[in-house]
């Protein structure tokens, strides 16, 4: 069955650490135990600030250069992420639509690689590989 990555962008407040209130935890504990019951969700994760994280940049010369965060540059900040199974992108759609969310929050949904998107090329011993990693 298909896999999908749902990504919650970061705002000022995640990137400063601010913890959500109380009520919206309920809110997206419930919406989770949805997705649970009904077999669609994988995991579901909060990321800390980048100020708690760091870049690895590789060049060409095989060199690493790793950065520090904060990333205050970057636009496309992560905040969290939804990881689900679900029949077709249609549905997943349906499903993050229930998401508690407002304020102009904008959710990107992206479907993961499966197997057979690599065709015949992707021999069957990577496949076996492959699927025991998965698994």
């Amino acid at each position: 069955m298909p896999k999908f990555m749902v990504i919650m962008p970061g705002d000022t407040q995640s990137e400063a650490g601010i913890i959500p209130p109380p009520e919206l935890f309920a809110e997206m504990n419930a919406y989770n135990d949805e997705l649970t019951k009904a077999g669609v969700l994988l995991t579901a994760e909060g990321l800390k600030p980048t100020s708690a994280g760091a870049r690895v940049r590789f060049d060409d010369d095989e060199r690493r250069t790793v950065i520090d965060g904060p990333f205050t540059e970057s636009k496309e900040i992560i905040a969290g992420y939804w990881m689900l199974q679900a029949s077709s992108l249609e549905e997943v759609l349906e499903w993050v639509k229930r998401a508690p969310l407002s304020g102009g929050v904008t959710l990107q949904v992206r479907p993961l690689y499966e197997m057979d998107d690599f065709g015949p090329e992707f021999n069957a011993k990577l496949r076996e590989a492959e699927q025991q990693l998965r698994e």
